[in-house]
């Protein structure tokens, strides 16, 4: 039976939603809903693809654990992949995750590791006999960002391991955060200098949300000297890469190695003997999360021997021997004042709580989404109510619903607004089978400022002090009509604009700099609809320049792995139109390269070969691995044909494939022969 058009344009949906939501959290630090949410669009989707496997494609978003690395920083290539965790989300999950780990094991004795799980950003420290030579962030999991300089002035990092025997190469994993007392201070600190600017006839800053958000933006920064002044920390709970370490049998006793050599391990890991255990453990710390001087927002257990580890191995995204215990979120009531609508670049109008300031999750919050028009209905939330506020992973507080014993009497339901909040009035529209209102208007100058916000992000040309200030007061005044009219500002300009010497000349040195961002950056810049950095790579790769991707028919847009049809449709609308056409002719005159695409500098071992991968490897995960092929020169097929050099296969492979190089004589490897093809292009 056919799947059902709705069930598929879901599918298709929820994979886009959770891309974007994936690198708004990893890659840009700016997360737009709350782990609880995003969650749940997982769940969705699992659920989904759990119905009907057919819509189950051979890369998944499901399987990357992080997002693509900012071109801020130089890349590092993690050469053990840093993988993500899979989650319980409750106590029933937990149960299920301890007996899959029984199952895999024959039921033999299992002892866990206990540890909090830190909100904070995954880091990776190299030391080379014995001297800290580097420090990365997890990135999508393969490549991360180097952050060497900025991670030297956490005075909890060792400079020198002063012991006796260290390995040759120690890579060490943990997190990166900022405690509650830094985040407080640094918090204040703004709030001061806002105080000063508002006092100077100048508009306030943005204040940090949280300690997740503030730790990673200041781990990130471009100068160290800056990233010193805010008083990171960190826990390393791993070992990554060793060369010449002693030998271990369990997770603890590399714990205990890492302490030894003066890491900071956290004083809160235990081990224990059943699954009974560690519920017990985590309803602990789910209960006395708060009395903590850092932020935690759950508890992961792991599989303390290490053979039994080995033995259960990975899936695509996560190793089967360990969990990420989720703590559920907390909540608030408070006021609502008022709910209005915001106007974002593809014209979805979201409606939004303004509320009685409250602290949730150790932050002030005086604002929460609400998300669209039927979650406002089905909420039945007010104007005038007590509402119940949730800030999960301690992100983006949202209202639950309201306190019904509290309503005024004189209560009525809110109703949508059917006209735009700017001055153009256009209407809003709710299509037919969408959840979503929109303003159609071409023109409406809040689209127009979010595109421009969009196209200055980190996740687009990730242009340095171009954020929502600088862009409000630009559109304002006329000067911006569009992105392309960022590349024609000139010192004359911003300094009538009440910019200073010193800001004008860093905002065109940032400019100038974009100019050079790489294809695949200006293109999820763009912000074609459906088009993300993983499909955007994709064309960068193929067609080399923005004039070819303009150009090219669907059916060769189509054909290019990790595009397909509806991406392939939006990116040749979105050409098509003659608006975007004028935009892309200014960036043209404005200096942007249109061509510049980055190329892995690896030997080309296999260039115009076709390797097939199937089943799960220990040290790849399935994008991981294609990529290391088409970095390769290569091409990473779905399928097995008579062209296929080779079958690599891993743990769970699909029968299909195995029968199909079977029958037509094609070479299968393992893992071992996969990365030795890697490296030489040959076989055996």
């Amino acid at each position: 039976m056919a799947v059902a058009k709705r069930v598929v344009a879901r599918a298709t949906e929820l994979r886009e939603l959770i891309a974007y939501h994936n690198d708004r959290y990893f890659g840009a630090d700016d997360p737009e809903i709350s782990d609880a949410d995003f969650d749940e669009l997982v769940r969705e989707l699992r659920a989904l693809e759990a119905e009907h496997p057919e819509l189950v494609p051979e890369r998944s978003v499901l399987d990357a654990p992080g997002a693509p690395r900012s071109t801020t920083f130089a890349p590092v290539i993690h050469r053990l992949p840093m993988t993500s965790l899979d989650n319980a989300m409750d106590e029933d999950e937990l149960r299920a995750w301890g007996e899959r780990v029984a199952k895999g094991l024959d039921d033999e004795v299992v002892r866990y590791v206990c540890e909090l799980k830190i909100d904070g950003l995954a880091l990776s420290l190299r030391y080379e006999n014995g001297t800290y030579v580097q420090a990365a962030t997890r990135g999508d999991g393969k490549v991360g960002e180097d952050v060497t300089a900025n991670v030297r002035t956490i005075g909890e990092v060792p400079n020198v391991l002063r012991v006796a025997g260290v390995p040759a190469v120690l890579e060490v994993r943990g997190e990166v955060y900022m405690s509650k007392t830094a985040f407080e201070k640094l918090r204040h600190e703004k709030m001061r200098e806002n105080a000063d600017r508002v006092a100077a006839g100048r508009k306030p800053q943005p204040v940090p949300a949280n300690p997740r958000n503030a730790g990673a933006g200041s781990l990130r920064q471009k100068d160290p000297a800056v990233t010193a002044t805010r008083e990171l920390s960190m826990w390393v709970y791993q070992l990554g890469e060793v060369e010449g370490t002693p030998a271990f049998t369990s997770h603890h006793d590399t714990l205990d190695y890492l302490r030894s050599l003066g890491f900071p391990v956290n004083p809160e890991v235990r081990v224990v003997d059943s699954l009974a255990e560690v519920i017990t453990f985590c309803a602990h710390w789910q209960e006395h999360r708060n009395e903590l001087p850092y932020i935690i927002d759950g508890v992961v257990v792991k599989v303390d021997d290490l053979g039994q580890r080995e033995r259960l191995g990975y899936t695509s995204k996560a190793p089967r021997w360990a969990v990420a215990v989720k703590f559920p979120p907390e909540e608030r009531t408070t006021l609502l004042r008022d709910i209005k609508v915001s106007i974002g670049r593809t014209g979805r109008a979201t409606p939004f709580a303004e509320l009685e300031p409250v602290v949730v999750a150790g932050s002030t919050v005086s604002m929460a989404t609400l998300h669209n028009r039927e979650q406002v209905q089905v909420k039945d939330v007010r104007p005038g109510d007590t509402v119940v506020v949730r800030k999960a992973g301690d992100v983006i507080p949202e209202v639950v619903g309201p306190v019904l014993s509290k309503r005024p009497k004189n209560s009525k339901p809110w109703k949508f607004p059917s006209t735009c909040p700017c001055e153009l009035k256009s209407t809003l529209v709710q299509r037919e089978g969408e959840s979503d209102t929109r303003c159609v208007e071409p023109e409406c100058p809040h689209q127009r400022d979010q595109k421009i916000i969009h196209f200055t992000s980190r996740g687009g040309m990730d242009i340095e002090g171009f954020g929502e200030k600088t862009v409000y007061k630009l559109s304002d005044a006329d000067v911006l009509q569009d992105a392309g009219d960022i590349y024609s500002l000139t010192p004359e300009v911003l300094l009538a604009q009440g910019f200073g010497e010193g800001q004008t000349a860093n905002l065109l040195k940032a400019i100038d700099g974009s100019r050079m961002a790489p294809l695949q950056k200006l293109l999820v810049a763009l912000g074609i609809k459906h088009l993300g950095p993983s499909a955007a790579e994709s064309l960068a790769r193929r067609f080399g320049s923005l004039d070819a991707v303009s150009s090219a028919s669907m059916r060769d847009l189509a054909a290019i792995d990790g595009v397909g049809d509806v991406i392939a449709e939006s990116v040749a609308s979105w050409f098509s139109d003659e608006r975007h056409r004028t935009l892309v002719d200014k960036l043209r005159r404005g200096g942007v390269r249109f061509d510049n695409v980055t190329v892995v500098d690896v030997p080309q071992t296999l260039l115009g070969k076709t390797v097939v991968v199937t089943g799960t490897l220990s040290g790849f995960g399935r994008e991981a691995a294609e990529q290391a092929i088409k970095d390769r020169g290569g091409k990473s097929s779905g399928s097995v044909s008579g062209r296929t050099f080779a079958l690599v296969v891993g743990d769970d492979p699909g029968t299909s494939k195995v029968k199909k190089a079977v029958e037509l004589g094609i070479p299968r490897i393992g893992e071992e022969e996969f990365v030795r093809l890697l490296e030489t292009g040959e076989l055996g």
